[in-house]
């Protein structure tokens, strides 16, 4: 996953200054911030394993997300899932959102 997923990382925002911290390894991030997504634990019960805390895989997940990266990973894994005939359509299923009309909404 991560060599389809540095190619959509946005480029690390320059320090006009220079100093500073030096930015963690982006996959090392990445990694943190997928374990999160599968797991479905809180941001903050990261494992500290990962060398990434948890403040700086949400601010990079934040990040990235509004950069889209998510919603283009997605869809080159479908690509090449697809392409290699990974996928099993047949178990495909559709999932809807139902929003209750209040004070008689149509």
């Amino acid at each position: 996953m991560w060599l389809l997923a540095r190619s959509l990382l946005p480029e690390a925002p320059q320090r006009h200054q220079g100093g500073g911290r030096r930015r963690l390894d982006d996959r090392a991030v990445l990694a943190a911030i997928l374990y999160v997504l599968q797991t479905g634990c809180a941001w903050s019960a990261l494992p500290t394993s990962f060398g990434v805390s948890c403040a700086t895989a949400h601010r990079r997940f934040t990040e990235w997300s509004q950069a889209d990266v998510f919603t283009r990973l997605h869809q080159e894994l479908l690509d090449l899932l697809g392409t290699a005939g990974a996928i099993d359509w047949s178990r495909a299923s559709v999932d809807s959102m139902h929003i209750r009309a209040v004070k008689r909404g149509t």
